[in-house]
């Protein structure tokens, strides 16, 4: 990740792959090998293989998926499990055929099993069962850890899987269905404030805790790592720090200016009871996540009104 690498950003247009771009040009990094879901479809593993074969990069970073909230996954498992096994395959047997040197796989902390002990550690993998709301997407990414490990037995590979906490940032999906926690909440409250509305009704009980990571400090955590990590197995990559859906909730009124009250649907799922990373290993190798959860929330919320009228449609 030194400024004479050459890196391919696999989905440089989501949340995630904007962030590792951006970053990589903070870095120096300029040798960026880029291309649109229009340019290069990634469940093609042929084309793939030979888009890569041809570009040659030196570093990959697999932040292209098939991502959604509770609702997303439950609905539509078949395309979660389908194209998210497709995409990996083609992109990491794509690199490792066309030599890359250094392979960074980005997956996801719903990788554990539901109840697993927590703080979550990588131990934890493949102990337990998987919560049921997106067990879909978790095996397709359990499936993906385990390709990288294969790669780096059998070929020496020099593969990396990262696995983050629950992300949010600029750029993220605020489609009022198919989103995460915080992109649905704000845009809700947000809609809420304009309209007066003298509620807004947030999903589950609120018990539930959960860690949110700002998407820069995870863009910044993948170009340390590719730098300072290489061992078969996942590496976790979050705060340490969880807070209750509640708690979520009230920040949000205060960021977002929303003054009505909140109110739970008790009959809509609330997923795993509790899910927070150990981080230790990230950290004993120099990496500390830096954005606060109000800040972050504050910053995302001042990008959502500068690109709301994306969202009118």
């Amino acid at each position: 990740m030194t400024p004479g690498a050459r890196v391919f950003v696999a989905g440089h247009r989501g949340l995630v792959g904007h962030a590792v771009v951006e970053a990589l040009r903070r870095r120096g990094v300029t040798d960026l090998v880029l291309a649109t879901r229009a340019e290069l479809d990634l469940t093609d593993r042929l084309k793939v293989r030979e888009f890569l074969a041809d570009r040659r990069p030196t570093h990959v970073v697999m932040a292209a998926a098939k991502v959604g909230g509770i609702y997303a996954n439950d609905t539509y498992p078949a395309d979660f499990i389908r194209d998210n096994l497709e995409i990996q395959d083609a992109v990491l047997d794509g690199a490792w055929r066309a030599g890359v040197a250094k392979f960074c796989f980005l997956g996801s902390s719903c990788i554990y099993p539901r109840l697993a002990p927590q703080p979550i550690t990588e131990e934890a993998l493949l102990t337990g069962p998987l919560e049921r709301t997106n067990e879909w997407y978790a095996i397709a990414k359990i499936a993906g850890i385990k390709m990288v490990e294969a790669y780096r037995k059998q070929y020496g590979f020099d593969g990396i899987s990262l696995m983050p906490t629950n992300l949010y940032g600029p750029g993220d999906n605020f489609h009022p269905d198919n989103s995460h926690v915080v992109p649905a909440l704000m845009r809700r409250f947000h809609e809420a404030k304009l309209a007066a509305a003298p509620e807004v009704v947030v999903w589950g009980t609120g018990t539930p805790r959960r860690e949110f990571l700002y998407v820069d400090d995870l863009a910044e955590a993948v170009c340390h790592l590719t730098e300072h990590y290489s061992a078969a197995g996942p590496i976790n990559v979050g705060t340490g720090v969880d807070v209750t859906i509640r708690e979520l909730a009230e920040t949000m009124c205060r960021v977002v200016g929303y003054a009505g009250a909140l109110t739970f649907d008790t009959s809509k799922p609330d997923g795993t009871p509790r899910k927070v990373l150990d981080v230790s290993k990230a950290t004993a190798l120099g990496f500390t996540a830096r954005v606060g959860l109000e800040e972050g929330l504050t910053r995302t919320y001042r990008w959502f009104l500068e690109h709301e009228g994306d969202y009118r449609r």
